[in-house]
């Protein structure tokens, strides 16, 4: 079975909102960019390498739509471009990006992609996405990249309603920016 991987930029304070900074109008996007690093670069670059697909949410998939067709590289681009796309959303009505796919129902559709053939599915971003997927025990790995800044506030990924999940942790590394980067396993 494929594995649903999430990997998320966020903040100590949990906010996983706005990283590059033109996604939403938060007053501190872009925070992500103060702390770049090769190693980072790498292991996002070897992360993407690692999985046959995209699983993104609508507001991602309409950011990344609106960008990556107009780029090129080896590392990041060319595999982002060429690799299939799912989108998870109830009102988009077309998804025009090469190798995209809508799905309308997270608890039907995205089993189903699990079952299917083929290698592992990464989640980029896609908050409310992820929030569904986590709720409906759908992840199977998260991945996080905490940045040593707070902003006081903004989207997260775990909000309050109050349920318990566990992981167990597979992977730490401290990068000499400051950046931890935390792999876990949700424990069911």
């Amino acid at each position: 079975m494929r594995k649903i991987i999430v990997t998320e930029f966020t903040t100590l304070d949990g906010v996983v909102e706005a990283p590059g900074g033109n996604e939403t109008p938060h007053p501190h996007g872009g925070w992500q960019f103060k702390f770049n690093h090769p190693e980072t670069g790498k292991y996002k670059v070897d992360e993407l390498a690692s999985v046959d697909a995209l699983l993104l949410g609508r507001t991602t998939y309409e950011n990344f739509a609106a960008y990556w067709p107009t780029q090129t590289g080896a590392g990041f681009a060319d595999p982002i471009n060429r690799m299939p796309k799912y989108v998870v959303s109830g009102s988009l009505q077309k998804a025009d990006w090469n190798n995209s796919h809508i799905l309308r129902d997270i608890t039907k559709d995205v089993p189903a992609l699990k079952k299917s053939d083929g290698g592992d599915i990464l989640v980029y971003g896609s908050a409310t996405l992820v929030k569904g997927l986590l709720h409906h025990d759908l992840v199977d790995e998260l991945r996080l990249m905490v940045f040593p800044v707070s902003i006081g506030g903004g989207l997260r990924i775990f909000d309050d309603h109050r349920e318990l999940k566990k992981f167990e942790l597979k992977y730490s590394r401290t990068i000499n920016n400051g950046v931890i980067i935390l792999e876990y396993q949700p424990i069911n």
